[in-house]
């Protein structure tokens, strides 16, 4: 059985489209077999991006780089470029499949100046960031989702914020003690029907 965290989906086809409304817009996303979540915008995801929108905004952190980390089909990265137009977006998943859809939505959304490329976690990731989200693939195993963390955190400025969405029950508490011990520092900023959002600040052990 082929698994959306794969390079490359070799499984029938099965393209729909979604829609999501968030942060008081309209988005419409193509999605496919063996990608994550094709049949809807995934809770965690909504959470994440609720989450994330709002203290960014608290913050004033409107500006700047963007790494969408594991991005899927797109809608995080692209949610997140509609709502701050000015920072400069990356978005990354080892997924082939994915990675063709998310450029194909972007597209369609009316999102532009966006970088969309393949990557196995940060392999292939260049530069420094500002800002990282990532729902990162619980089920490829938690070494997978431990090396997201340290892919990010050597791609991020000093100052940069790090926002992930775990469920509990799969791995929230664990990670929250991989980022303490990585970062520094790690809270949870929200919780939301068993998911956990987690943000960390590089070089800040402890917040202003």
């Amino acid at each position: 059985m082929a698994h959306y965290y794969e390079e490359n989906p070799q499984g029938e086809s099965d393209r729909r489209v979604i829609q999501a409304r968030m942060h008081g817009m309209d988005f419409f996303f193509t999605t496919d077999a063996e990608v994550f979540s094709k049949k809807f915008l995934d809770f965690g995801s909504r959470t994440l991006l609720e989450t994330a929108i709002e203290d960014l905004s608290a913050n004033n952190r409107k500006k700047g780089k963007l790494l969408d980390l594991g991005c899927g089909y797109g809608p995080i990265g692209i949610i997140m470029k509609r709502v701050f137009p000015s920072m400069e977006v990356t978005m990354v998943d080892i997924n082939h499949r994915a990675i063709e859809l998310a450029k194909q939505n972007a597209e369609t959304n009316s999102v532009k100046c966006v970088d969309v490329h393949p990557s196995d976690g940060c392999a292939s990731v260049e530069g420094l960031f500002d800002v990282v989200l990532t729902n990162p693939p619980v089920r490829a195993g938690k070494q997978t989702v431990f090396s997201f963390y340290d892919g990010a955190y050597e791609h991020m400025e000093e100052g940069a914020f790090l926002y992930v969405v775990l469920q509990k029950k799969q791995g929230a508490p664990s990670s929250e003690k991989y980022l303490l011990e990585k970062f520094g520092n790690c809270r949870v900023i929200a919780k939301e029907s068993g998911y956990w959002i987690l943000k960390s600040v590089k070089g800040a052990f402890r917040e202003e």
